[in-house]
């Protein structure tokens, strides 16, 4: 049956444009995902039929979890995958599961947010500072959540909030949010990858799906996680989101595509026009206005990729969110796909995450900047991107105007403005990044035991 399926995959291809241009070392691929909304460039890629332009027979899987989902990568069962942009630095640097993963493609900007439970948001309410027409003002610091948890800590309960991986952007921007508002999230070490060495709020590793009903059930009293997750607690009247990470890093990066070094450097044409197919359907998801939303909506909205209610995805995915019950919002880059280079692999992008890897313990030493250059650039490959990008431009199906051709693979400075603690971030002064923020490990402390050294 498998080679049915590739003799008529082949036949298809033959008769394509694209296929004549790139000859594919191996033509049915399967990809794995999870059931969030940024998974969208998979979907759209093989609904509106950009894989098959390309001669590929793709399969999307569904993954119980990223742990499953990375190991799949790495041992061939998945050809690549959706994946946390922390996951291919921590492998590469053996942090966890060691592997050489790479990325070719980032597949999108912001997405996430945080949410806290009913009890907590009603307890931080009322001291909550308003706009002149009396709605609460955004971005709402963490520094209102410490009465809360010192509140808990009164009456003997730890304050429990839920991210979805260790090396997740919302493990990173969670403890982002509560470090620039005076909260100690923890640090991890060595011997101890809780994460939770001397945390005032205990942060623990949940599945996206379950994030609700894990608030719901008083496990945690808050979450990081992407959509429709977030949204899902205010339809179900279980929660409010107090912040996306929009308000917390405008324009932030979230997913990538991940695919073994050793699949791409036996299957670089097959890898290039995977790229292909996934630029277009970014393309799709942002040209005119975010016209196509709608329909992308539908699509995301059935089992077979993220599954929950078309209102509920489409609450954030249309250009929107809603925050407390009835307080919805315009937030027309809450998702972005391709516009403001998304899908360009960035150097200072994979910086970054290894900023927090190591501001928090999970680089357990002190690297020089040059270490986190090479890393970067071992993991993140901006001249594949660029070769297939031109393809797209060389068969009329892109605009040259559209990719950033004399990058040198590192984005200009992240402005204070843009952040919500006000630090400036430069992908290329890492450690004088690192030093500069409040909390966290600097210079050459580490985590021995239970106390910061150094």
């Amino acid at each position: 049956m498998k080679k049915l399926i590739a003799a008529m995959a082949t036949t298809t291809a033959l008769c394509s444009p694209a296929f004549a241009e790139l000859e594919l070392e191996k033509d049915v691929l399967t990809f794995g995902f999870i059931k969030l909304t940024d998974m969208a460039p998979l979907a759209i890629a093989y609904e509106q039929g950009f894989f098959d332009d390309e001669g590929l027979f793709v399969t999307l899987e569904a993954q119980a979890n990223w742990k499953v989902l990375l190991d799949g990568v790495i041992d061939g069962t998945l050809d690549g995958a959706h994946m946390l942009a922390g996951q291919p630095l921590a492998a590469t640097i053996g942090y966890g599961t060691e592997a050489h993963i790479i990325t070719p493609f980032s597949m999108d900007l912001n997405g996430n947010g945080i949410t806290l439970s009913n009890e907590v948001w009603d307890m931080m309410k009322p001291n909550l500072p308003t706009d002149a027409d009396g709605k609460i003002s955004h971005p709402i610091s963490a520094s209102h959540l410490k009465p809360v948890i010192e509140d808990f800590n009164s009456k003997g309960k730890p304050f429990n909030m839920g991210m979805v991986f260790p090396v997740s952007t919302h493990n990173y921007e969670l403890r982002y949010w509560l470090a620039a508002g005076g909260i100690q999230p923890g640090y991890y070490s060595p011997e101890n990858v809780t994460g939770q060495i001397g945390a005032e709020a205990f942060l623990s590793v949940t599945p996206p799906p379950q994030m609700p009903a894990t608030l719901e059930a008083g496990t945690i009293s808050g979450y990081s996680v992407g959509e429709p997750w977030n949204q899902q607690a205010v339809f179900k009247g279980i929660g409010v989101p107090v912040i996306t990470d929009y308000e917390l890093w405008k324009n932030n990066p979230e997913k990538v595509f991940g695919i073994t070094a050793e699949f791409a450097e036996e299957n670089p044409n097959t890898t290039k026009a995977v790229v292909k197919a996934l630029i277009r359907a970014a393309m799709w998801l942002d040209e005119n206005n975010n016209a196509n939303r709608e329909e992308a909506v539908e699509i995301l909205s059935r089992p077979d990729y993220v599954g929950a209610d078309y209102d509920v995805i489409a609450a954030s995915m249309t250009g929107t969110f809603e925050y407390e019950k009835g307080d919805k919002r315009d937030v027309p880059d809450f998702n972005v796909f391709f516009r403001y280079n998304a899908t360009y692999p960035f150097y200072s992008d994979a910086v970054w995450y290894l900023t927090q890897m190591r501001r928090w313990g999970q680089v357990a030493d002190a690297k020089p900047d040059s270490w986190y250059d090479e890393v970067a650039k071992s993991v993140y490959k901006p001249e594949i991107y660029l070769e297939a990008a031109k393809l797209l431009v060389d068969e009329g199906l892109a605009s040259a105007e559209d990719f950033p051709w004399d990058s040198d693979g590192y984005k200009a400075p992240t402005p204070a403005a843009d952040i919500i603690d006000g630090i400036p971030f430069d992908g290329k002064a890492p450690n004088a990044y690192i030093d500069s923020l409040p909390i966290g490990l600097k210079g050459d402390q580490t985590v021995v035991g239970t106390e910061v050294q150094g």
